[in-house]
């Protein structure tokens, strides 16, 4: 592989561009020391002067080749619908991992304790704020922290998983499975807006959506309660919050039961 700078340009910027590209045509295995230091011109010992080692550059390039993606996502600022957004950041996030799926895998499949959530915290702040804008907008049906939790890994599993199909040529075999399983998450995330349930009768529990809304409020600090009590509120609006998928997942409430044994056979049957 030719050198990618000429000898002017800074030997530290001629390191990162070599382990750049190296990563981009071969894969993590490519960038060695001895490759690095050829298509860069310069020594091992420079390399390690600047990065301190291998897993130093290999850092500091994932940093900069995440860096394009933070800003579009960042760009979105906190105006317009945050839903929208939610599914924008989804696509956005499927886009730069088929663009460059060799730092992806970097990125989100060698972590590093310590290491990976300090190059991908910032995203992943982008998207708890867009969440809770969700939440703030009575639109979101379980907790902030686990709307995002769910987005993210369903996120990044659609997204390997079409990185590999485009390693195989098969990326056209997967056409639509994208916006199929973000729906689908967002749909076990969101409480809908008022115009569908004014449409078809159904939603999430009221009082589901406005615990959620009114936990996310208090973050932004209310005077006449103390910190004691915000935390105790807190607390309560988890379990209320809590409350609609438990109630989904336990069947008939109580009382159901006993007026169905006294009605006639075959009266409630489908």
């Amino acid at each position: 592989m030719a050198t990618v700078e000429t000898m002017t340009t800074h030997p530290r910027e001629r390191i990162l561009r070599a382990a750049t590209v190296l990563l981009a045509e071969g894969g993590r295995d490519a960038v060695s020391t001895r490759a690095v230091s050829a298509a860069a011109g310069v020594q091992a010992q420079t390399i390690y002067r600047h990065f301190g080692d291998m897993q130093g550059l290999l850092d500091e390039v994932a940093r900069r080749g995440y860096a394009t993606y933070l800003a579009a996502k960042q760009s979105q600022g906190e105006d317009g619908d945050p839903v929208a957004q939610l599914r924008n950041g989804w696509d956005m996030h499927v886009a730069f991992g088929l663009a460059n799926p060799a730092l992806y895998r970097l990125l989100y499949t060698e972590p590093r304790p310590g290491q990976q959530f300090a190059v991908t915290g910032d995203a992943h702040h982008v998207l708890l704020g867009i969440v809770e804008r969700v939440a703030k907008a009575g639109r979101l049906r379980t907790g902030v922290e686990s709307a995002a939790t769910m987005i993210h890994s369903a996120g990044m599993g659609v997204t390997l998983t079409l990185i590999a199909a485009q390693a195989d040529g098969r990326l056209s075999h997967y056409e639509g499975l994208s916006g199929n399983v973000r729906e689908a998450v967002l749909d076990s995330v969101l409480a809908p807006d008022d115009d569908v349930v004014a449409r078809t009768g159904t939603g999430a529990h009221p009082a589901t959506v406005h615990a959620v809304a009114l936990k996310s409020l208090i973050g932004d600090g209310i005077r006449s309660l103390t910190a004691g009590e915000r935390t105790l509120l807190g607390e309560w609006l988890e379990r209320i919050a809590a409350e609609d998928g438990a109630e989904s997942d336990a069947g008939p409430a109580e009382g159901a039961g006993a007026d169905a044994g006294t009605a006639e056979p075959g009266a409630g049957s489908v």
